[in-house]
């Protein structure tokens, strides 16, 4: 099968490319940035540009959207609605055009409410940022496109924080502060985090090949799931460390810093790495319900804390 991977220069999409390159499949590349990886299969474009996605999808058979503007402190806010959402209306037309009828499209849970109880797929969306609005407005711009033909398939899955071996955001950091004992936790933890390890979410979008026509949707997590006590007591141990010591500050006091460096933010004209929106994030119930995903079928190669010892061991070396 010859498949296109909009984003596969990236963290998901080079462990995505490996394993369909695994799995005996012709994989090209389509990102704005070189892949350090697989440099020979890079077509280098940018979703926005309707007429290199045209030509990148021509000869394909399906195509894996994971391109996507993602982080916290992106600016100007409208590369969200340009990248994500024009993205995928590009896509769309590039796949009328060029008879491509699969596409597996990348969303996020980020399109519920912030601490919505164990949202499922009919739970009613209401993102809380822009980054999750262009998300579930991208899903709708798919959704039509599947509509209009019932030959085609689309499958959209919605992965919570998803972490792994090489990948730097958020859960490596606090992997990272924890390692150099400067973790502090803020709140009881005793809210709950849905997580994926990458290792078992691309098993599941390669499995995602098997699944027909029509449209079919998915979040993705690896259950059950883990307070933030029990995730610090794991990454404590995985790294040789006592449970003991965890310096603890109240919420209501973390808040008040991160809108200190928000001021900061907007008077310095960039990002710190302590803000409002990351304190909230931190001590929001974050899960979601996955049992769609189990009645597929697939079973996950590890376990959520076999992913984030093997993370530890590759990143930390054990401590």
């Amino acid at each position: 099968m010859k498949i296109l991977i909009t984003g596969g220069s990236g963290f998901c999409g080079t462990v995505l490319v490996r394993q369909l390159l695994e799995a005996g499949h012709g994989v090209t590349i389509f990102d704005k940035a070189p892949s350090a990886t697989y440099p020979d299969l890079v077509r280098l474009g940018d979703v926005r540009d309707a007429d290199a996605l045209r030509n990148a999808v021509n000869g394909h058979d399906i195509v894996y959207h994971l391109a996507a503007e993602h982080r916290d402190d992106v600016r100007p806010l409208s590369l969200y609605d340009d990248v994500n959402v024009g993205g995928a209306r590009n896509l769309v037309a590039a796949a009328e055009s060029e008879s491509a009828s699969r596409i597996v499209f990348t969303s996020s849970v980020a399109v519920y409410p912030l601490d919505s109880p164990m949202p499922d797929e009919s739970s009613p969306p209401g993102p809380f940022n822009r980054y999750g609005k262009s998300k579930l407005d991208s899903e709708m711009v798919f959704n039509e496109w599947a509509r209009e033909d019932s030959s085609r398939t689309l499958v959209t899955v919605r992965p919570c924080v998803i972490f792994g071996e090489s990948n730097r955001g958020n859960v490596y950091n606090l992997l990272h502060q924890i390692s150099q004992r400067r973790f502090v936790m803020v709140g009881g933890g005793s809210n709950r985090k849905s997580m994926g390890y990458v290792g078992n979410l691309i098993h599941f979008l390669v499995h995602c090949l098997g699944i027909g026509p029509g449209r079919h949707l998915y979040n993705y997590a690896d259950k059950p799931d883990l307070t933030m006590r029990s995730l610090v007591s794991i990454a404590r141990a995985a790294l040789g460390r006592s449970p003991d010591g965890i310096v603890r500050v109240p919420r209501w006091g973390a808040l008040s810093v991160g809108y200190a460096f928000d001021a900061l933010a907007r008077l310095a004209g960039k990002p710190f790495t302590i803000s409002s929106i990351r304190v909230r994030k931190f001590c929001a119930e974050t899960t979601v319900a996955a049992e769609r995903l189990e009645a597929t079928g697939f079973r996950r190669p590890f376990t959520l804390e076999e992913g984030l010892q093997r993370t530890i061991r590759a990143e930390f070396n054990g401590g």
